[in-house]
């Protein structure tokens, strides 16, 4: 599958816009900002928290428990939209980020690889005053929350992750797995320089549009959805910044710091991790993800989605955030 590029440099650190007033996105080829594409009214409030060095945006939602919810690529916080008012009713503290670089988080020149992004998300947890937090992370949401688990235990009361495997097995299926290796041929062609960024923003993000399109089951996403994320894309510098983690990832694997980071994950992951993943996943194949209990000492519970591609919260929404919760309540999530 062809990738994509953004021909600007990545910004400088920077606070991004205040909430801007209701009304919708701006039009594609129209200069989207952080404001009007990433700060939609509903029922959450938005506002930015300083952690590890950078401004976060957050929108929030409800009281209880916190569950801190990471997006994955080509999305922004507002994948989790479903989840929040669900996990809201339910009694909890629901917080979507977006992460370093993307939505109207600071696009830092640098600090992309998973070690510093884990400690944007704990830094975001401690920001909010809060001793810690249940994880939910989708794809490269899903491999920080991994990190951040084995990195930081005691600020991870319990862990969700879908569509992603264990840094590990991801690393070890993609060297040895040609097919898992053809499924993401969209993180090789990362690799190259300049012209993923280009190709991503190009025609208003069509490219978003489609590999949002391909990598999802049955049930495709509306065309508003799409739009939205392709109008996030178009935000300058977003194209870059989203890139720049999967280009650590490959090409830090003979790196040291690479070598070091997959030594780092070794260790177990010691709380309650529950694992999703849609059977329909074009992007990281079941055989992929499965296994991923291996690196954990602590209760595992994998849940496989029937018909659902790589966005089972976005595909089947009230599924997936009824297994969430249901999950995050269960005293003895071992069972």
């Amino acid at each position: 599958m062809t990738v994509p590029e953004t021909p600007e440099a990545p910004a400088s650190p920077g606070s991004s816009d205040r909430p801007a007033p209701p009304g919708p996105p701006a039009a594609p080829g129209q200069g989207p900002t952080a404001a009007s594409v990433v700060r939609p009214e509903g029922p959450w409030t938005h506002r930015e928290v300083a952690a590890n060095g950078a401004r976060f945006h957050i929108a929030e939602t409800g009281q209880g428990p916190l569950v801190l919810l990471l997006h994955g690529f080509p999305q922004f916080w507002w994948t989790w939209r479903h989840q929040m008012t669900a996990l809201a009713e339910a009694g909890f503290r629901a917080v979507a980020m977006d992460l370093r670089g993307v939505g109207g988080s600071d696009r830092t020149p640098r600090g992309y690889d998973p070690a510093n992004l884990a400690l944007d998300v704990t830094g975001v947890i401690r920001s909010l005053g809060e001793p810690d937090a249940a994880l939910v992370g989708h794809d490269l949401g899903g491999y920080l929350a991994w990190t951040a688990a084995v990195m930081r235990p005691k600020l991870v009361r319990r862990l969700v992750v879908s569509s992603m495997p264990h840094p590990r097995r991801w690393r070890s299926a993609m060297l040895a797995d040609p097919r898992q290796s053809a499924a993401s041929a969209h993180i090789w062609g990362f690799q190259r320089p300049w012209l993923p960024e280009r190709r991503l923003v190009a025609d208003d993000a069509a490219l978003v549009g489609r590999l949002i399109r391909d990598w999802s089951g049955p049930r495709l996403p509306d065309d508003a959805a799409v739009e939205t994320y392709r109008l996030a894309m178009t935000i300058p510098s977003t194209a870059h910044c989203s890139i720049e983690p999967y280009r650590w990832m490959v090409r830090s694997m003979a790196r040291p710091d690479g070598v070091q980071f997959n030594r780092r994950m070794k260790r177990p992951v010691r709380v309650p991790t529950l694992h999703l993943h849609g059977s329909l996943d074009p992007v990281m194949r079941t055989r992929s993800a499965a296994g991923s209990g291996e690196y954990v000492e602590a209760p595992y519970r994998w849940r496989l989605f029937d018909g659902l591609g790589h966005f089972p919260h976005e595909e089947d929404p009230l599924a997936f955030s009824s297994e969430l919760i249901s999950w995050l309540k269960d005293p003895e999530p071992d069972r």
